[in-house]
């Protein structure tokens, strides 16, 4: 999987991380990455409803507890590496312990802690700015 496409609003956004999600099948690491404003909270909202977390309102940035459970088709647990200062510390969150074949791992703000995927198979998403509401995605899969 590589391609790329754009959005032209958070809503957009949003379903394209539904129709994402909807495809998932478990055992899933999604690596979000962007600069501020550029929709990764949105991008996250999608997948997650997408893969069956019952109130996307629920699907909040967890940048101060780092980590938030989404009940859904599977365990979804949404990293926010914002606010990590080392890949140790993101290790020490427990990572492996979440990716199993019955659970999605989304990460906001992967690039921070990009080197500790290496050794795994997943999907990096790049957002990017291309105008006020439009938004360029970036997909790609990566292989350890």
């Amino acid at each position: 999987m590589d391609f790329n496409t754009t959005s032209n609003s958070p809503d957009e956004t949003i379903e394209f991380g539904r129709r994402l999600g909807s495809q998932l099948k478990g055992g899933e690491v999604i690596a979000v990455c962007g600069p501020l404003g550029s929709g990764k909270t949105h991008l996250i909202k999608g997948i997650a409803a997408g893969a069956g977390a019952k109130d996307r309102r629920d699907v909040n940035s967890p940048t101060f507890v780092i980590v938030n459970e989404y009940a859904g088709r599977f365990d979804i647990y949404h990293i926010d590496a914002y606010r990590l200062n080392s890949v140790s510390e993101f290790e020490m969150l427990g990572f492996d312990d979440f990716c199993y074949p019955e659970s999605v791992v989304l990460i906001e703000w992967a690039d921070k802690i990009e080197s500790a995927l290496q050794a795994i198979d997943y999907i990096r998403i790049e957002l990017e700015h291309a105008g006020e509401t439009k938004r360029k995605i970036h997909v790609e899969s990566k292989s350890a």
